[in-house]
């Protein structure tokens, strides 16, 4: 067996993994599995959103360490459960090298998704979270057309510019440009609306989240740098909106304001839900059980808000249900949990208090920047806090019926 190439293959695939969206401590624990699978006598693994790293201890007793430095990401959760099946293959059959490189090939060139559903998925999210959040017919038009506009510049913008700032910058100085120009000619009449539902197309939706959830499981360092990148990519979408209302001045605001109708507000989050799972490229019938979880953490949040008006709370609790819902539907179709989380978690995700935050800046009320920031933070830790005490109870239970939930070095 060449421990050399089968240890840069799995290094491969922890990279293209990493690539693709996984958490860093799942990522973690199936390398670990597949190097436990090898036999190799000792085995440690480091993994953080740039780098990856892996010394294993041969049988024969030699040690070889590879580094891989990781450069850029771009989310795509179907490279990712396909990664996910290779490295249960390779757990189950240690596939000698030319196996394993070919299985590994075999996923690489999988056919890409349709160009056209690329835009589809844009509309779908941003109009969807427009209407969401109480845009009227004229509005969502203006959110199409902005949709759309994102998904054509953040195509060739993307081949072009790895800084996340700069990135989210230029798409949201664009956008909000399109939108204020719009509502003056008497397209739409809510820019501040609409531009909300487009910031969710911008937003790193679970980066703060999951950056609060490793802190707080002592992963200090893939913490920080999570929350510092989203930090980043939130930044460049308040200067890339403020630079728009600066140009164009005079803007006003007219409050955020969920849709009035309960059953609009679900359909349409669960239709924007959907259009985030194929901007994901989440294919299948993955995509329906993304729309679903959306549905019900939505329902859910209304339902706790309803018995007791607590943001905080009401995301606690609605948090919880998605996680867990994660959790049982990455068992039934033995996929990582994260592809359904990260769709479905998405009505939870505070995209107008960033908005309103920014937007307290630019018109120079302190009082609005520290409430709706306040908001955003109680919401992510939140959010944090109900998939923590998901990940508790489901290692708990898996402990219980004596099953591997995750393991490490020591294993």
């Amino acid at each position: 067996m060449d421990y050399n190439r089968i240890v840069e293959l799995i290094l491969d695939v922890g990279e293209e993994m990493l690539k693709s969206g996984a958490e860093n401590f799942r990522l973690e624990d199936s390398l670990y599995r597949m190097c436990k699978s090898y036999g190799f006598k000792r085995y440690d693994v480091y993994a953080i959103p740039s780098n990856l790293q892996i010394t294993v201890e041969t049988p024969e007793g030699e040690m070889i360490t590879q580094i891989r430095q990781i450069e850029s990401t771009d989310i795509d959760f179907d490279r990712l459960d396909y990664l996910n099946n290779l490295s249960r293959y390779v757990c189950a059959n240690q596939p000698d090298v030319k196996e394993f490189r070919e299985k590994y090939e075999e996923v690489m060139n999988r056919e890409e998704p349709h160009p056209v559903i690329k835009y589809f998925a844009g509309v779908m999210g941003g109009a969807g979270f427009a209407v969401f959040f109480g845009c009227n017919f004229a509005d969502a038009i203006v959110a199409v057309i902005v949709s759309l506009m994102i998904v054509v510049v953040g195509g060739w913008l993307g081949k072009r510019e790895n800084n996340v700032l700069i990135y989210n910058l230029i798409l949201a100085f664009l956008s909000e440009l399109i939108i204020l120009a719009a509502v003056r000619l008497g397209i739409g009449s809510h820019s501040d609306r609409i531009m909300i539902g487009i910031v969710m197309l911008l937003i790193s939706g679970l980066g703060v989240t999951n950056g609060i959830r490793e802190v707080l499981q002592r992963d200090f360092i893939s913490g920080a740098l999570n929350i510092m990148n989203s930090m980043l990519g939130a930044a460049g979408i308040a200067f890339g909106i403020a630079l728009a209302i600066m140009i164009l001045d005079g803007v006003s605001s007219d409050g955020f304001i969920l849709n009035h109708n309960i059953p609009i507000q679900l359909i349409s989050c669960t239709v924007a839900c959907i259009g985030f799972a194929m901007w994901f490229k989440i294919r299948g019938r993955q995509v329906i059980y993304s729309g679903i979880g959306a549905f019900f953490t939505w329902g859910i949040y209304i339902v706790v808000f309803d018995m007791n008006p607590s943001n905080f709370q009401a995301t606690l609790v609605a948090s919880v249900f998605v996680a867990a819902y994660a959790f049982i539907m990455s068992r039934v179709n033995k996929a990582p949990s994260t592809i359904f989380l990260t769709a479905s978690v998405f009505p939870l995700i505070p995209g107008p208090n960033l908005y309103y935050m920014m937007y307290g800046c630019v018109s120079k009320d302190m009082n609005l920047v520290y409430s709706e920031m306040l908001v955003l933070l109680a919401t992510c830790l939140a959010i944090a806090f109900g998939f923590i005490i998901v990940d508790v109870a489901s290692r708990s239970a898996m402990y219980m019926m004596k099953t591997e939930y995750r393991i490490g070095k020591n294993s």
